[in-house]
């Protein structure tokens, strides 16, 4: 039996799928998306709406993504809420798909996305039983297998999944990064110029700053900062993306060249774990990450705390209290805001130079508008340093 193409989201077939995690553990389930094999560091997103932004956010580059919100797919998919121009994740993992679309927004079926995309998933497994292994034993290696992989030895499949690679040690901005430089209008009264490091940035960003009055220059990961500094930009921003900030040593170097010129910088998620780097501070990877829309974060200059969407599994090793000195000439920085779910560093203050950062989402793309502000603030921010040194373009 299937539904109609107006509002069918599967079929009622009866494929098995298995998901392999590295320690051996096996889920038995139902394939869905498309049919085959692949692998990944198997991850858990704790969303309970904005599954389509989760997929199209190039930071899960590289994750096979495990939905802890039962139900998925309900409201089906549309070109609006694509994050990126296409699914990023490696895998997708859910308890129930959604049988039927309703919603007046939708254009089509989560399942047809997943299936055009050539995204392998599984669902009719326990999720909450796999969220509760990854909390203890921490995030891993998996696979799925459907299709003709479903059929291979069950060692075979553990062998695939041992010799994936780990997510630490990889440098997967070149994965998602924009080839070719493009440019955004100002919306309303131009403010000046942004030079964004595209390391997996997301549309709801870059139309945030737009709306700020920014012309918004997005550049590839692989520009120099003799690229950036020749635009004459007024401000730098790096976005978020995929993979571990111990092997961006090239976006790191750009970062600091670009702060000794003087630009003002704000950077979220990645680039937050870029600013920690180039300020002398290392990162490490956390146990499971943080991957949802209600992360709690406290700002500590208001004393207000923020819900907020976050997709990362790193983060910046540094004090949470205190002033401190750059290692690498920078002045004096300071923890902005923390985790309150387990004290990791969630944003970083720079006091002798323009420039700060957050490890959160502030476009809210998907998830709760709290942080919004902080565009604002790297407005505020910008027109300051630009009237202090007279050296803006604004128009």
């Amino acid at each position: 039996m299937s539904y109609s193409a107006s509002n069918r989201t599967i079929t009622d077939r009866a494929a098995p799928a298995v998901l392999v995690l590295e320690d051996g553990k096996r889920f038995v389930g139902k394939a869905y998306g498309a049919l085959g094999q692949t692998l990944g560091e198997l991850v858990f997103a704790t969303g309970m709406t904005g599954y389509q932004e989760t997929l199209t956010d190039p930071s899960y580059a590289g994750q096979i993504v495990l939905m802890t919100a039962p139900h998925i797919g309900n409201t089906g998919a549309n070109d609006e809420d694509m994050e990126s121009r296409r699914i990023w994740v490696s895998g997708f993992v859910v308890r129930e798909p959604s049988r039927v679309v309703s919603n007046f927004r939708s254009q089509r079926s989560l399942d047809s996305d997943l299936e055009t995309g050539g995204v392998v998933g599984i669902s009719g497994i326990d999720t909450r039983a796999i969220t509760r292994h990854i909390r203890s034993a921490g995030s891993m290696r998996s696979g799925i297998f459907s299709g003709p992989d479903f059929d291979l030895s069950e060692a075979e499949q553990l062998e695939r999944v041992q010799n994936a690679a780990n997510m630490a040690g990889r440098n997967l901005s070149d994965e998602v990064s924009t080839v070719d430089p493009f440019s955004l209008p100002a919306q309303g009264e131009r403010i000046g110029s942004v030079a964004v490091l595209d390391l997996g940035v997301k549309t709801s960003t870059l139309n945030f700053l737009a709306e700020r009055g920014f012309e918004v220059l997005v550049l590839p990961q692989t520009v120099t900062a003799e690229d950036v500094l020749s635009l004459k930009p007024d401000a730098l921003f790096f976005s978020n993306g995929p993979g571990d900030p111990a092997a961006s040593d090239a976006h790191v170097a750009l970062l600091q060249e670009c702060l000794r010129a003087g630009l003002p910088y704000f950077g979220i998620c990645f680039g937050n774990q870029l600013l920690g780097r180039a300020l002398g501070f290392r990162t490490y990877k956390l146990p499971f990450g943080h991957r949802g829309i209600n992360q709690p974060v406290l700002d500590k200059s208001t004393g207000r705390v923020e819900i907020t969407s976050q997709n990362h599994g790193f983060a910046v090793d540094m004090p949470i209290e205190g002033v401190h000195e750059s290692r690498t000439g920078f002045g004096n920085v300071e923890v902005s805001h923390y985790s309150l779910n387990d004290n990791v560093v969630e944003g970083i203050r720079c006091l002798n130079i323009p420039a700060f950062s957050v490890q959160y989402h502030p476009e809210s793309a998907a998830g709760p508008h709290d942080a919004n502000y902080l565009f604002d603030r790297f407005r505020e921010m910008v027109l300051a340093q630009t009237a202090t040194t007279g050296a803006g373009d604004a128009q």
